[in-house]
């Protein structure tokens, strides 16, 4: 039976079309071309940081990031905040702790995600990045991490994310059971993809998780 639900966060309960679109305005291209760019990397299965290196060759990101900085310190620039939530968020995860179950925030995230999550006071009983934790999706690591700070069995837990590669699979080897979630660009080209016959369940926002709950348990 499942006691637990843990969330990844970008294109699962963050809505990344602003970050990307001040990334394209940083780059200098518009939004519509490093949003294609973005889509080829998904659909190649190549990292989206050779998006940045498709519209300006010989970029050092880590290099841009702290010049983008110290140009607009007290701008977003790459962070999010609760804007940036998708309208589902709130209420489904409330519905899922009204039904009784443990609701986790877990995602691949820079340390200063968490205390941006964290101020949105979700109705969650924790938050964790990856950076806090010194380890990374899909490391096996990451899993048994999630496992250990719910205090469940893997079987116990439904991990709930819009990849196959760094949500469903690694997941579902740890022995968790698992939820594919199409939105973002990752999730709709994943979705159809034969692997996604992996995933517990397919859905389309996140209300239609407790209902597939339901039928799961």
């Amino acid at each position: 039976m499942i006691k637990a639900v843990v969330f990844d966060v970008g294109e699962t309960l963050i809505d990344e079309t602003r970050i990307w679109s001040r990334w394209a305005d940083r780059l200098g291209v518009s939004s519509f071309v490093l949003m294609g760019a973005l889509g080829g990397m998904a659909a190649l299965d190549r990292s989206h940081s050779e998006a940045f290196q498709l519209v300006r060759p010989g970029i050092d990101v880590r290099a841009e990031i702290a010049a983008w900085e110290r140009d607009e310190p007290r701008s977003l620039r790459n962070h999010f905040d609760a804007d940036d939530l998708y309208p589902d968020v709130r209420e489904s995860l409330k519905a899922l702790r009204e039904a009784g179950y443990q609701v986790i925030v877990a995602g691949n995230q820079p340390a200063r995600a968490f205390d941006a999550l964290v101020a949105m006071d979700l109705p969650v009983d924790s938050v964790h990045t990856s950076e806090g934790w010194g380890v990374s999706k899909p490391a096996p690591e990451f899993f048994a991490k999630v496992a250990a700070i719910a205090g469940r069995e893997p079987a116990e837990i439904l991990y709930v994310g819009d990849r196959l590669d760094n949500d469903v699979l690694p997941a579902a080897r740890a022995g968790m059971r698992t939820a594919l979630l199409r939105r973002g660009p990752w999730g709709y080209l994943h979705a159809e993809r034969p692997q996604a016959r992996a995933a517990d369940m397919i859905v389309d926002d996140l209300p239609a998780l407790l209902p597939a709950l339901e039928r799961l348990t």
